[in-house]
């Protein structure tokens, strides 16, 4: 699906925003302050939930005006809806309500089948954006009545595909949704070549953990600029499925593999639940504890391939800034 023009693309329109760029959620570096600066510098900002409890300490709803207290510009909120237990999704309806009742319009849903979400969030008139990784989960999710897909490809951090960017809008182009590329996307060169491609808006992680509104700590960070795209590899001992994250030294002490048992209950189609909810509790607490160690102890650090194109810790208006006068130079 081409865009009308660079900046004014579906996307944009849709979200009402500046910029086709998207702050990604992040668990665990999306704190307030970097949500609201990825609105006020013109594209989208996305609050994590469990980063802003758990990670950050604030109260949901109180998060979310502190959030609105530093920008007035559009911003969304990501529903983590796999099926892990009867509480999780109570809690993940109840963050769901309170962020349409404090006004946000906008949601990214992931893991799981998107129509509860959709139900309640047009019946504000709202948007829904799916995670996808190829072509079935994009048709469930279309199904489910999403409004626009985030192809999430295999550079990305977090949970990536296995496809490339280009596989992905092949597969997808056809759909007649709006199409974000998600993974990869580490300056503004990259950019502006996936809103050329055809890509209707860009989702980047990695490129604002380090920023100066992000809360990361600073060996976190440097860790980014210090990364070439060869030490971004997949672990499955975070969450049971293969996760990017960058390759230190305590990386490579703990191993990226599941061991026999934990392989054989991700096997199994009810035993897989409780492996991949002890990987991603126990997980929850070391990345939280990296994340936030000045002292640089644990080196656990998740990250996208990306790292390659970041080399300096900058404002997110400086960066948000330098990507749409790339798109206004297509614009001619």
């Amino acid at each position: 699906m081409s865009p009308e023009s660079p900046l004014q693309t579906a996307f944009s329109r849709e979200a009402g925003i500046r910029v086709p760029l998207i702050c990604g959620p992040m668990y665990p570096c999306s704190n307030p302050e970097l949500v609201a600066a990825a609105s006020q510098a013109g594209g989208i900002g996305i609050i994590q939930p469990i980063s802003m409890t758990f990670v950050h300490g604030h109260d949901f709803r109180e998060g979310i005006r502190l959030i609105k207290s530093l920008t007035d510009k559009p911003i969304g909120m990501n529903a983590l809806i796999e099926k892990s237990s009867r509480k999780y999704h109570e809690r993940m309806e109840n963050w769901v309500s309170i962020a349409l009742d404090e006004g946000v319009r906008f949601f990214i849903t992931s893991l799981g089948n998107p129509r509860w979400v959709v139900e309640r969030v047009k019946a504000y008139d709202g948007i829904v954006y799916h995670d996808v990784t190829e072509r079935k989960w994009a048709l469930k999710g279309l199904d489910g009545g999403v409004d626009g897909l985030i192809a999430v490809n295999n550079r990305a951090g977090g949970h990536a595909g296995p496809l490339t960017q280009e596989q992905l809008l092949d597969q997808l182009g056809d759909l007649g949704v709006p199409l974000i590329c998600a993974g990869g996307i580490g300056n503004e060169k990259q950019f502006a070549g996936a809103i050329q491609q055809g890509y209707a808006g860009c989702q980047l992680g990695t490129r604002f953990i380090a920023t100066r509104e992000c809360s990361a700590a600073m060996p976190y960070k440097q860790a980014i600029l210090d990364a070439e795209e060869r030490d971004i590899v997949l672990s499955n001992r975070i969450t049971g499925v293969p996760v990017s994250i960058i390759n230190t030294p305590y990386i490579e002490r703990i191993g990226t593999k599941a061991g026999a048992f934990a392989r054989w209950m991700l096997q199994g189609s009810k035993t897989k639940h409780w492996m991949r909810m002890f990987y991603t509790l126990r997980s929850a607490f070391q990345l939280r504890k990296s994340s936030l160690d000045e002292k640089g102890e644990t080196e656990f650090w998740q990250a996208g391939k990306s790292v390659a194109g970041i080399h300096r810790i900058e404002p997110v208006a400086a960066i948000i800034g330098r990507y749409e006068s790339a798109l206004q130079e297509l614009s001619g």
